[in-house]
């Protein structure tokens, strides 16, 4: 929990040398493992953008949303536009009770578009 908590975004991977430094030795199994059952118990929660690693963080609670830098994949949160959770509304619910709305936001940051101009 401290390491996510320390390093909001982060892979299982980052996690996983925190722990380590923190520790000591651990497989990556075990990290793997103990980031499962954080976010079934609902303590921490995955994110899985497309084409990119997945990243864990422990801002629960609210159902914010993430932009990510198409360049170096810089993670930020992006609180709801307007409204309640979910925060957005699905045109057509088919019979589902929605809970949560998931958004990602692509683009370039304000370095890496520096970069570019450079």
């Amino acid at each position: 929990m401290r390491a996510v908590s320390e390093r909001q975004h982060a892979t299982a991977d980052a996690i996983a040398e925190d722990v380590r430094a923190s520790i000591g030795t651990i497989s990556k199994q075990a990290v793997y493992d103990a980031l499962g059952m954080l976010v079934k118990r609902g303590l921490i929660r995955r994110i899985q953008p497309a084409g990119s690693p997945t990243l864990y963080e422990d801002r629960i609670g609210d159902n914010h949303h993430h932009l990510i830098c198409r360049s170096c994949g810089m993670t930020v949160d992006v609180d709801c536009a307007v409204g309640h959770a979910p925060c957005l509304t699905a045109e057509e619910e088919h019979g589902f009770r929605i809970d949560e709305a998931e958004v990602i936001y692509w683009g370039v940051c304000p370095e890496c578009l520096a970069a570019r101009e450079a």
